[in-house]
């Protein structure tokens, strides 16, 4: 059994409370390499912004549960070398899909695992996340749990419609299950390719999709049913146009990829949304980097050559992300 708080890491529950009265989210960014983490901390670091490791099952899969340990350990390490004297970084289990999986995160050093029972019927749903929460208290691991189905496909994760959130099941959910936060769907979806062009309208300026807008209506009904808990976004990558335009210029072929605009994120962080996920964003920065690298330089082979610069473009990718979306830049307990 590996404790968290013997590696540096930290729970959910304190950054989340703060986040709440202070109107801003904290970014969840995935990983599943080096240079993605190297990315995440120095961001974080240089924005004086918590931030959470998000590890999707697939990612623990590729990266290898041991490793990710030690990553986790040496990613609070590398905070502390680069001048933060008291990191808060979360390690989290994105998108548990078991009781077994959560059970064996937390035993190898997560801080907080998501159970994700949406798809289930709801008693079920209850059942399994609370039987999560039961196991996960008792190492002061902090749980999110899921009402609502989102559409899209990332990783294990897939659905063809997304259904929203029933504010009238919220308080019922979260009494029985003791969870921690709630993901919720309000119209984000996982992926790329989060909406259908019959979903959406064309700008006449540009001729580009503009997605539908997130029910801001059902956000505000949660809210009143749940004051002050802390509620999570998934699915909330804004798929930057000049990276999706960076990448087709150079071979590749992301056609009507279209995200959740900037400025719906922004308002939805002066909420009780206090965890924004984030995912494809950084997958289209490192992919338009190293195409456009490669393409440059067809005779490279050296991986730290197109992987350095890919670096590079997701760092600036998360600061813009804390910075001017979240607010979370310089919200940490202890600067």
């Amino acid at each position: 059994m590996t404790n968290y708080k013997e590696i540096g890491l930290v729970n959910t529950r304190a950054m989340f409370a703060k986040a709440v009265d202070g109107g801003y989210a904290i970014p969840a960014f995935n990983f599943n390499n080096m240079e993605q983490l190297q990315a995440i901390i120095m961001a974080a670091v240089e924005t004086k912004s918590p931030v959470i490791l998000q590890v999707s099952k697939g990612a623990r899969n590729y990266a290898n549960q041991t490793l990710l340990r030690y990553m986790a350990e040496g990613a609070v390490e590398y905070a502390k070398e680069l001048g933060c004297k008291h990191p808060e970084i979360v390690l989290h289990l994105d998108h548990g899909d078991s009781f077994e999986l959560c059970k064996n995160c937390i035993e190898t050093g997560f801080s907080s695992v998501m159970i994700d029972g949406s798809a289930l019927p709801y008693d079920e749903n209850v059942a399994l996340t609370r039987k999560v929460v039961e196991f996960a208290h008792q190492y002061d691991v902090t749980v999110e749990g899921e009402l609502g189905v989102l559409a899209g496909v990332e990783d294990e994760v897939s659905a063809a419609e997304s259904h929203y959130t029933k504010p009238e099941e919220v308080i019922d959910f979260v009494t029985k299950t003791g969870v921690d936060s709630l993901a919720i769907s309000i119209g984000t979806s996982h992926g790329a390719y989060k909406f259908t062009p019959e979903q959406c309208t064309v700008d006449p300026k540009t001729g580009r999709l503009l997605p539908p807008p997130l029910a801001f209506d059902v956000l505000k009904a949660i809210e009143e049913k749940l004051p002050g808990f802390p509620i999570v976004l998934h699915g909330s990558s804004s798929v930057p146009q000049e990276d999706v335009d960076i990448i087709n210029a150079n071979g590749g072929a992301l056609k009507q990829a279209v995200g959740i605009p900037e400025e719906q994120l922004r308002q939805a962080s002066k909420s009780a949304v206090c965890k924004i996920n984030i995912d494809s964003d950084s997958r289209l920065a490192m992919t338009a980097a190293i195409r456009k690298t490669l393409a440059e330089k067809p005779a490279e082979f050296d991986p730290r050559k197109y992987l350095g610069p890919a670096r590079d473009r997701m760092k600036d990718l998360y600061k813009h992300k804390i910075t001017d979306v979240l607010g979370s830049d310089g919200k940490l307990l202890q600067l």
